[in-house]
């Protein structure tokens, strides 16, 4: 009998507003049948017949927009059919700008132990430039809040070589963050993706970011910094303090199977990644058994380097063990060529038990990653 993963993601797909640089599965939520949405969730959710989880993550979109009682509609539902005791982590996704005191007491009442906020930036200035709509002093009063709500496990999202942002300004965001004493930060690179409005601009020539160089500065910067202050840099964007990690995004990084539910999710289950419907309509005339689209059947060398991919942006990195024992084959035989290259290259630690980037490495993980792409072998 196949074991049931132990992780479940919910997409709540509505904005109250869609920012410059979000591709992610999302709507207006002007006009959109909330109420119905999450009655197809709980549907959806209930349809796999889970009993236990160890991590839940409901992101979006901003599960934050949500009414009070439509937020406590599908927490209750969800607690209602797990065993609570062996929940170690319920992450949800806020934005600072929409966290009511009536969402944060309905947060409290429930089983939800850890609060993400995008901030992005504290910079007003630069919050209006990428498209959000909150200010530097609603994050503090959110925070605020939210602690004296009793949560201690809050994280938060920052985005750093944004278009005009200097290496002064990301000092700034670095160290505001610092001052809020919070356990956990990502901080994340600037990513031009298609169908946003600054890859449009981009195209148009419209967009001034700052070069590889300034951007590669300012990781080294913020590495730097959140090392003396005692962070673990334990993933290629994610510094917590120790016993902070977060649990739910580690079992993507370790290539275990999660649930994806909710119109847009990803999930992966039985070696098939798959992803929902999309559009929010769709989804809800589909039966909680039939919203799945793009099913992939991955392959063993699409699994090998998905497990070497997302494994080496951990700091952990890679069991040379763990991996022979998953896939039945030897590490050396596929991989050691590769090895001693970025070894040399002062890109991978001299560790031949465990594969892990050095800092270097991290800075340039796409030349480390692509030395791990198979040709096509006969297993």
């Amino acid at each position: 009998m196949l074991q049931k993963p132990n992780s479940a993601y919910f997409h709540i797909p509505f904005c109250s507003h869609i920012c410059y640089y979000c591709d992610f599965a999302k709507v207006l939520m002007t006009g959109q049948p909330i109420d119905a949405y999450i009655e197809s969730l709980i549907e959806e959710f209930q349809s796999f017949e889970i009993e236990k989880l160890r991590t839940i993550y409901i992101g979006g979109g901003t599960p934050s927009v949500l009414s009070a009682q439509q937020l406590e509609r599908l927490l209750t539902a969800i607690a209602e059919q797990l065993d609570l005791e062996v929940l170690e982590e319920f992450t949800v996704e806020a934005n600072p700008g929409d966290l009511s005191d009536e969402v944060i007491k309905v947060l409290a009442d429930s089983a939800v132990n850890r609060i993400s906020l995008g901030v992005q930036t504290f910079n007003d200035a630069l919050l209006k430039k990428i498209g959000r709509t909150h200010t530097e002093t609603q994050v503090y009063d959110s925070v605020e809040r939210l602690k004296k709500a009793g949560f201690e496990n809050i994280t938060i999202d920052l985005i750093y070589a944004l278009p005009g942002q200097t290496m002064e300004m990301v000092k700034s965001d670095v160290e505001k963050f610092l001052e809020l004493k919070l356990p956990h930060v990502a901080l994340y690179s600037l990513i031009l993706e298609d169908h946003t409005v600054f890859m449009n601009r981009q195209r148009r020539g419209l967009l001034r970011l700052p070069s590889e160089d300034k951007n590669a500065d300012m990781y080294e910067y913020i590495m730097d910094i959140l090392a003396k202050k005692g962070y673990n840099h334990y993933e290629v964007s994610n510094f917590g303090l120790p016993g902070f990690e977060s649990k739910h995004n580690i079992t993507y990084w370790d290539n275990e199977e999660y649930y994806g539910i909710g119109a847009g999710a990803s999930g992966y289950l039985a070696g098939i990644r798959y992803k929902n419907l999309g559009p929010v309509h769709h989804y809800l005339k589909a039966a909680p058994t039939e919203k799945r689209i793009n099913e992939e059947v991955l392959s063993k060398k699409s699994q090998i380097e998905e497990e070497m991919f997302l494994g080496l942006r951990k700091k952990s990195g890679v069991l040379v063990e763990k991996f022979e024992n998953k896939f039945k084959c030897s590490f050396e035989k596929l991989y050691g060529e590769q090895i001693t290259e970025l070894i040399n290259q002062k890109l991978l630690y001299n560790d031949r038990q465990r594969i892990h980037m050095t800092d270097k490495g991290f800075e340039l993980g796409n030349n480390v990653f692509e030395k791990f792409l198979l040709d096509d072998i006969n297993f």
